[in-house]
């Protein structure tokens, strides 16, 4: 493994080391330099300390994993790897993901996997480990987002707003939820027996990585967010 003293060096510094020849690197001091591992390949990054805004944006099948918390935009517009953070994130993790797998343990800012999509084979999977802010799966297209509420602060699970605009993918709530308001074009359901075996194996990866029970997670109710129309603006451009 090569280690990179990030301690006084800029983002482009960063990455420009993370570009050699070598595949398990080991960043340590890290201190919110931005776009670490952007667009980056086959590479295995661990980072002590915090990063900056937009880690692993447009990740293309590299493996990210942070011992501390992470800024916002985590994984933006990411097409496959996976981000692992033992700590929060900020705003915005997941903007536009496209593939691979962001897990975080503890808690997530606002607009949590907004315009989040999937493609043939390729779907994006988010699981927040504890409550997320407001806005989150806004505009969701694809994909798959999982919020466990984990860490029992007196917040509620997700904040104002959820699922504003989602016309695609699925968003799971762990618990009855009934106390959320969620917008009319959207269907939020009790997960059945089928909709939980599909969350199955993500949330087996999940424990694994933090040390829970997939069993136990799964001996609680979680909500199944859909969208009931794949279009809903259609009524602003049809002529009444």
């Amino acid at each position: 493994m090569q280690i990179i003293d990030a301690a006084n060096l800029d983002y482009r510094a960063v990455n420009e080391a993370l570009r050699g020849t070598g595949s398990d690197y080991l960043i340590e001091g890290c201190l919110g330099q931005r776009f670490i591992a952007a667009g980056m390949s086959d590479k295995n990054l661990t980072i002590n300390g915090i990063p900056g805004n937009a880690l692993g944006a447009y990740l293309n099948n590299a493996n990210i994993t942070v011992n501390a918390n992470a800024q916002d935009a985590v994984g933006d517009t990411m097409n496959e790897g996976k981000i692992l953070i033992h700590g929060n994130v900020g705003d915005t993790a997941g903007y536009g993901m496209r593939g691979g797998k962001i897990f975080v343990q503890g808690n997530a800012g606002y607009r949590a996997g907004i315009h989040m999509k999937a493609y043939k084979e390729k779907i994006p999977v988010m699981i927040i480990g504890g409550h997320a802010g407001s806005f989150l799966g806004e505009y969701q297209a694809g994909g798959v987002i999982i919020i466990l509420g984990l860490h029992k602060d007196s917040k509620p699970i997700v904040g104002n707003f959820p699922c504003t605009g989602m016309h695609g993918g699925k968003v799971f709530l762990r618990g009855t939820c009934e106390d959320i308001h969620f917008p009319k074009q959207v269907t939020a359901r009790h997960a059945d027996t089928k909709e939980l075996e599909e969350i199955r194996k993500y949330l087996a990866e999940y424990c694994s990585d933090f040390g829970y029970s997939a069993d136990e997670l799964l001996s609680e109710p979680f909500t199944v967010i859909t969208p009931d129309s794949k279009n809903p603006y259609k009524q602003m451009y049809i002529a009444n």
